[in-house]
Formats: structure tokens, sequence, C-alpha cells
């Protein structure tokens, strides 16, 4: 039977315009559709930017094999599409003798990960890199960086449009209806309509699991619960003092505070994590009290005042408060045609690549 589309991807976020591209390479009539009137207007533009080496996720999992193969891919797509990037490197530093012992695990991690340029220094060497750090010892990933996110994206738009695919803005999804050989999906928008595709990606970040409850037959037991996990980030006033990104060993739930320097030399330390019960993108400024004493671990040259509120971001997380982070879930066999995919916060822009190539693998088109 005729569709009018191949594969209609519903998110226009990084990570479903790196499925459009993906599909689209493949020479399938695709269209990405989103809500917002433009593109990344969700998670992909409220994050750190940065390009994760893949230390911290378990071997074999979907994290950790799309971090590191994303992360090859991303490097290469940006040098091809002139897009701005700083493979500055990371240094995760312990700040006393008891958290030694994690960098020992993360090292190990991401040998087993197959993450290149992996070393570890003692402290007179990180010091030697950074002399504004406190540390006791540290670990240098030297395939890190930071990126233009947005730039990323652009470049994703125009491949897609490259390949005759299309990215279509102000276009919500409003539900889907799959039959055996081809899914109906319904648009809202200024011109409302509804089209027919052989595979339906839904890529929708923070409305991943509303959408999949929006495909008729999508069994609730097999929507993911969702948690809201914000994070604040506080830009720092005055020069940058560090070149690398400086991870503290992570913390349950998220990979800790950090800090890096922006493309346009900006210091800003973030995110935090704070589960919300609604999207709040306000960052409270009593929150620097907290930021300036985990902060003074790793810099205690940190002047007082320095940091000011910036802005935030909700992640889709899986997991709540004490729970351990489960694997990103992407589900090709609850429903015929539609691929779902929940949970997809860090790394999923690093890996985005990966994950489009690998989503285009499963539609079997």
């Amino acid at each position: 039977m005729s569709t009018d589309f191949d594969a209609i991807v519903v998110g226009a976020g990084s990570v479903g315009l790196a499925c459009g591209y993906a599909l689209a390479r493949q020479g399938h009539s695709v269209a990405v559709l989103e809500r917002e009137r433009r593109v990344g207007a969700g998670i992909s533009s409220r994050n750190s930017e940065v390009i994760h080496a893949g230390l911290h996720y378990p071997p074999g999992s979907l994290k950790a094999r799309f971090c590191v193969a994303g992360r090859r891919l991303l490097y290469d797509f940006l040098d091809r599409h002139n897009v701005a990037y700083n493979k500055c490197g990371k240094l995760i530093v312990a700040t006393q003798d008891s958290e030694l012992a994690a960098l020992d695990a993360l090292a190990a991690r991401g040998e087993a990960n197959g993450v290149e340029g992996v070393t570890r220094l003692d402290a007179a060497q990180a010091l030697a890199l950074e002399p504004a750090l406190r540390t006791v010892g540290a670990l240098h990933s030297a395939e890190s960086g930071v990126f233009d996110a947005h730039g990323y994206m652009d470049a994703l738009v125009g491949e897609i449009e490259a390949h005759a695919g299309a990215v279509v803005l102000n276009s919500p999804f409003l539900g889907a209806t799959p039959s055996a050989d081809q899914v109906e999906v319904r648009i809202g928008g200024d011109d409302p309509s509804t089209v027919t595709t052989r595979r339906l990606i839904l890529s929708g970040g923070l409305q991943a699991q509303d959408m999949a409850g929006l495909v008729q037959g999508f069994p609730t037991e097999r929507i993911p619960a969702l948690h809201l996990g914000k994070g604040s980030y506080f830009a720092l006033t005055g020069h940058a003092p560090f070149q690398r990104l400086i991870y503290p060993p992570p913390i349950p739930g998220a990979l800790g505070i950090h800090y890096r320097r922006d493309l346009g030399g900006q210091a800003r330390f973030g995110p935090d994590l704070e589960f919300v019960d609604a999207p709040d993108y306000v960052v409270d400024p009593a929150r620097v009290r907290f930021f300036e004493a985990y902060v003074r671990r790793f810099w205690p040259g940190l002047p007082d005042g320095a940091l000011t509120p910036d802005y935030a971001g909700i992640r889709p997380k899986l997991h709540g408060p004490g729970e351990p982070r489960p694997d990103f879930v992407i589900d090709d066999t609850t429903q015929p045609g539609v691929i779902a995919l929940f949970g997809i916060e860090s790394p999923g822009l690093t890996g985005s690549l990966a994950i489009g190539e690998h989503v285009a693998g499963l539609a079997r088109l």
C-alpha cells in the first residue's frame, strides 16, 4: 500500500533530527514534525553542549554504545559542516583520597567501553594542566569537548532537506492509528492534516510518554514512568579559571555539577539535580550557596558573589530520587510500525547520530 511518507519522526531536537537525517540518507521519504516554531526548543536548547567521551556509562549499555560511537560520528560531522567545537578535554577530579577509587572505576569503565585518550594523573600532573584546581588525582579525557549544539541542529536540518526530506515546524502531533501496513498520523497547527507513513518514530523528549499515549493501542504498561530532573546553571562573573572541562566524580542520579567554558569564553557551573513535579525553568538564586560550596571543593579560589543565576533545563529521567539510573529505552516491538524513544537524556546529544543510525536500522524500510 502506498503511503505519504516512508517515515515520520515526531520531535525536532537533536535526536529526532538525527533520526530523520539517517533515514533520509538511506533514500527514504521523511518528515520531521515539531510543535514549536523552531528546532531544538526543548531539551536540546537547555544543556551543557558537552561532547562526552563515554566514561560514565555501564559497559554494554545503549548509553555507552551510543556515546562512544556517536562522539566519533559527531566530530566528523562537525568538521564536514564547519560547526564550531573545542576538543578541550576533560579532567575528572578527586578532591579527597576517598574519591580516588571512583576514578579507578571510571578508568576501568572507559577501557571496557573502548574510550580513547584516557590518562590517569596524580595531583602534580593535574595541577600542571590546571593550576587553580584543588585535587589529589584526576582522569584526563582527551576526547571530551564542547560544541555549538544549535549550529549542529541547523546542519542536520540542512542535510534532511538536501536529501528531499522535510522539517515541519508548528506541527504538533495529535495522535496516530497503526494498522497492518501503515500508520495514520494526525497533525495539528495552522494547517491540520492527516497523513500516512510506514514508520512512526516518537522522539519527544519530555513529551515522549504523552506521545506514546496518543498512539491507539499502545499499552500503558509499556510506557515507562517519567520523572522530571531539573538542572540549574550559574554563570561566573570574571575570567574563566580553567581551559578544560572540570568534573567531580559522579553523584547519585547524575554526573554532578561541573565546570565548562563555552565557545564564547563564558564560564558556567551546573547542572545540579532537583526532582520537580512540573517543568520549571526558573533558577532559584538561593541555590547559589549550595553551588559555591560544591564548586569550592575543586576550585577554592571562587570569589564571593561571582556566581549569578543563568538558566535551567529539565531532563526526562526514567528514575526517581534514590533509584538507580536505567538505560535508554528504545521500543520497536510494542506497536507495529512505531518506534518510541523514552528517557533520552545525557549522553543523548553526544550520541544522537549513533541513535539515529540505530533507529534507522530498526525501521527496516
